[in-house]
């Protein structure tokens, strides 16, 4: 790797790591959340063309930092010349005035380390906007917050990298227009929002732990940066228990990503993993997590819910140790909570772990006529898994094959396939 090579290979790694707090300082001044990007991204060129000859700098966050803030003040200074807002102007001037010194960069984690956590929880709640398509959020959380490119984002959810831009530059238009303001919600509407950011986080760690279509089984680097943003969150919001919950549910499901493949990519169920490829860290850090959550006074949401359904696999030496009932206990708190089919999809699957096969059938059975589950290929392939050990081969093997048809994941597919042949073997 030439020299040169190297520094655009540390620039980039710089960028992932600061370009969320350059973007969420920024937009607190221009009060948009496309301007600062694209003032962000004008460092980011400054630094590609500087970086190389001059070397990279001792705090490259803070360079960053103040160049994208001298784009920012050039751009309200022009908008004040057209506009004629001095005053304006002199306010934004007096209270950017320390960010433009050149002694700026060896002050600027220490003096603005509050600020900077009070600019990203906004850039959070904005980008996470329910204004938004769930599409769209999930896009702009990604590209600002997790820094990565557009070609990332369209090569993790297999869709052009046209249709990721066109999103995101709808996204920006679409929170413009709507003058979406930059800050953090209070009352009733935090709650409301939250909603909506830990959807979005949650949404791109599933789609790593159980990629929707394509190739692979999982996509580990969408759960790294679902994880990223939820460990931020859970140290901006520390008392939201939700919060709190879907790290520990991340962490704790995040943990057996190792054990989920064989060497050969193909998936492994969770009763049949090899446990002590599961990362100890990991699962000690969520249920850390779970215990921050469950210690707080509000009633347990489902995050945290789901969260403890995990640990009761995590602290489960082996399969058969698993606490079944418990598991089938926290599914009817989590029913309550929040009634869908899938959860009571995955109620059955406890249920039959718990008490029996045709007990889970039957709760499965019940779900046949379900219009939202008619095209969701788990449920012919939870009511296959029934049918198998209740000795019914052959509808086990038309289940499989239907469970195998609705898929839109290869290995997936083939594993639901290799078990329908298993049957007729």
């Amino acid at each position: 790797m030439s020299s040169r090579d190297a520094v655009h290979r540390a620039i980039e790694t710089v960028w992932r790591s600061e370009s969320a707090k350059v973007i969420a300082s920024v937009a607190r001044v221009v009060r948009d959340v496309g301007l600062a990007e694209e003032l962000a991204q004008d460092a980011l060129v400054t630094a590609l063309e500087h970086w190389p000859r001059d070397g990279i700098p001792d705090k490259p966050g803070a360079w960053l930092m103040t160049t994208a803030k001298n784009r920012a003040l050039d751009r309200l200074r022009q908008h004040a010349l057209h506009e004629r807002k001095h005053e304006q102007l002199g306010y934004e001037m007096d209270a950017l005035q320390t960010h433009v010194e050149p002694d700026f960069v060896d002050a600027l984690d220490q003096a603005r380390q509050d600020e900077i956590g009070d600019d990203l929880l906004r850039l959070i709640f904005t980008a996470c906007h329910p204004v938004l398509s769930a599409e769209a959020r999930v896009a702009m959380t990604l590209r600002l917050l997790g820094g990565l490119r557009t070609d990332e984002i369209a090569r993790a959810f297999l869709v052009s990298e046209a249709t990721i831009a066109q999103r995101i530059v709808r996204a920006k238009r679409t929170l413009r227009e709507a003058q979406v303001p930059f800050e953090v919600p209070r009352g009733q509407d935090l709650a409301a929002r939250l909603v909506s950011v830990l959807e979005v986080i949650y949404l791109i760690f599933n789609e790593g732990y159980a990629a929707t279509a394509g190739d692979d089984w999982t996509r580990p680097t969408l759960c790294e940066e679902a994880l990223r943003l939820g460990r931020i969150l859970s140290e901006l919001a520390p008392q939201e228990s939700e919060v709190h919950g879907l790290v520990a549910l991340m962490e704790l499901q995040a943990s057996r990503l190792a054990a989920r493949t064989d060497a050969q990519g193909h998936p492994i169920l969770l009763m049949d993993q090899d446990r002590s490829r599961w990362d100890a860290l990991q699962i000690r850090r969520g249920l850390a997590a779970l215990d921050r959550a469950q210690s707080q006074p509000d009633t347990l949401g489902p995050y945290t819910l789901q969260a403890a359904l995990a640990a009761c696999h995590a602290r489960a030496a082996r399969a058969e140790d698993t606490d079944w009932p418990q598991i089938v206990a926290l599914y009817d708190a989590l029913v309550q909570s929040t009634p869908s089919p899938v959860v009571e999809l995955n109620r059955a699957v406890a249920v039959g772990m718990a008490y029996g096969p045709q007990a889970g059938l039957a709760l499965t059975d019940a779900l046949l006529t379900e219009s939202s589950l008619a095209d969701y290929h788990l449920l012919p392939s939870v009511r296959a898994d029934f049918l198998e050990k209740l000795g019914r081969r052959d509808e086990a093997d038309a289940e499989f094959r239907r469970a195998a048809a609705l898929t839109r994941n290869a290995r997936e597919r083939e594993f639901l396939l290799s078990r329908a042949r298993a049957l007729k073997s």
